[in-house]
């Protein structure tokens, strides 16, 4: 397989949905499917296996949800892999939750295909996908939160702040290590340095503050 195949799982638990999906997939050369759940503990057995490099994951299924899946596979299951949520809710408490709970994006089912598709390219590239509903959710949430004002970026380090460019052009830690010409491992010590200063929870908060308060890379 070239190095630029991503490998991706999809859970869902609708049948329709998750043909489509496949559908979808099928037509995109940098990702292969490596497996199909239809609830969340048959996912977290089939991403604990496969330990695939993008994982789809619907929020709201029947028995284990989507959000104590998501938790599962970021506590250990599969920690290096990418869970990019795809759901049919755009409710700012489920968005919030799920990127506090480690998402690396969140996109939603009425979306285009070709934007759905677009997104995963961008996921697969190390990239944050959100959808542009979602990112304005996020801002808009973010924006009324004041524990985080325009001046809780004078804190960090320099080395800090340039991560937190890096973080806004929606860059993973491996890329990010790759740009700055460090290891990935000094890069996520000061990913959670800067998360505790800016009193955020995940990167994807970050990236979102980042991009409002004007830094780039």
């Amino acid at each position: 397989m070239p190095d630029d195949v991503q490998t991706i799982l999809v859970i869902d638990d609708h049948p329709l949905m998750r043909k489509g999906i496949l559908q979808l997939i099928a037509m995109e050369s940098s990702l292969r499917l490596v497996g199909e759940a239809g609830n969340g503990q048959h996912g977290l057995e089939l991403a604990q296996q496969f330990q695939p490099d993008l994982i789809l994951l619907d929020l709201n299924m029947r028995g284990l949800s989507g959000l104590d899946t998501l938790k599962a596979l970021k506590a250990g299951i599969a920690a290096e892999s990418r869970v990019i949520i795809l759901t049919v809710s755009d409710s700012e408490e489920d968005v919030i939750a799920a990127l506090r709970a480690g998402a690396d994006g969140y996109l939603l089912k009425d979306m285009e295909p070709e934007d759905v598709l677009h997104s995963l390219r961008a996921a697969a590239q190390g990239r944050v996908a959100l959808s542009e509903q979602v990112a304005s959710i996020l801002a808009e949430a973010l924006r009324h939160e004041s524990r985080i004002g325009p001046d809780a970026a004078t804190g960090l380090t320099e080395r800090e702040r340039e991560i937190l460019a890096q973080i806004a052009a929606g860059h993973s830690n491996k890329l990010i290590a790759r740009e700055l010409k460090i290891a990935e491992g000094t890069v996520k010590v000061h990913v959670k340095h800067l998360l505790r200063k800016l009193n955020l929870d995940s990167r994807v908060e970050a990236a979102v503050w980042a991009v409002k308060h004007g830094f780039r890379p």
